[in-house]
């Protein structure tokens, strides 16, 4: 199996650090997040992995290069031109997962001792779109699933906006852990282009196709977006 690491945003909540580097650099007990998540991703037998790079692409390149891959087998998909969000730049990359059943998406600011190969089964075993890694954990913004976990609206807890994908009764809410398995299919018959956000991608497949949530609420998670959030990390990794 294939995977991909979201590494192009800007990482305007880790300011002072990412005015000179890129969050995908950022320092957990002696190692770049890169590091700690390609190493995450090789536990589990994942060793072809696309980055994409936009805020201080060429030190994320250099990285690599200087480390060789980490021992992965790493493939650039460049956004320098202009940060494509997580939809777009997904989409930007997708040719790289031709020919593959599924493939492993994650954020590089995330840490998790999550069992990727028991999300990966779940997706296999259900055959959705996509499954999603989500939680039971303090969110501003949740998914909201069905009783089966089927994806059917997203809420924004702040401003009480809602997105709704399909008209069938919310059983539970959960925060997104920027962790999922995607069908390269995905992006068939969709009108996304340019700069777009996976969640609307994910609502709008979710009107005619199942996208499920994996729940692993009780597992170790941090989203390292904060600078208070790197000695957390620290803490747990």
């Amino acid at each position: 199996m294939k995977a991909m690491l979201f590494a192009a945003g800007l990482g305007t909540r880790l300011k002072p650090f990412t005015n000179n580097a890129p969050k995908a650099l950022a320092i957990v007990n002696g190692k770049t997040l890169l590091e700690h998540n390609i190493s995450y991703l090789q536990r589990f037998g994942i060793s072809d992995v696309t980055i994409n790079v936009h805020h201080f692409a060429d030190m994320i390149i250099d990285t690599v290069n200087n480390n060789n891959g980490f021992g992965s087998n790493i493939t650039i998909s460049d956004e320098r031109d202009e940060v494509l969000e997580t939809g777009g730049g997904l989409k930007k990359a997708i040719a790289h997962f031709s020919g593959e059943s599924a493939f492993v998406v994650m954020n590089v600011d995330v840490l998790t001792n999550l069992n990727l190969s028991a999300l990966v089964n779940a997706h296999e075993l259900h055959h959705p779109m996509a499954t999603l890694a989500v939680m039971k954990r303090e969110s501003s913004r949740q998914l909201l699933f069905n009783e089966q976990m089927e994806l059917c609206a997203w809420r924004n807890n702040s401003t009480n906006e809602v997105k709704t994908a399909r008209n069938t009764e919310i059983n539970d809410a959960f925060a997104f852990s920027g962790i999922q398995v995607v069908s390269p299919t995905i992006f068939n018959n969709t009108p996304f282009s340019g700069k777009f956000s996976l969640i609307d991608l994910y609502l709008h497949v979710a009107q005619h196709n199942i996208v499920k949530g994996f729940n692993h609420t009780g597992d170790v998670f941090i989203d390292v977006g904060k600078p208070e959030s790197i000695e957390k990390a620290a803490a747990l990794f």
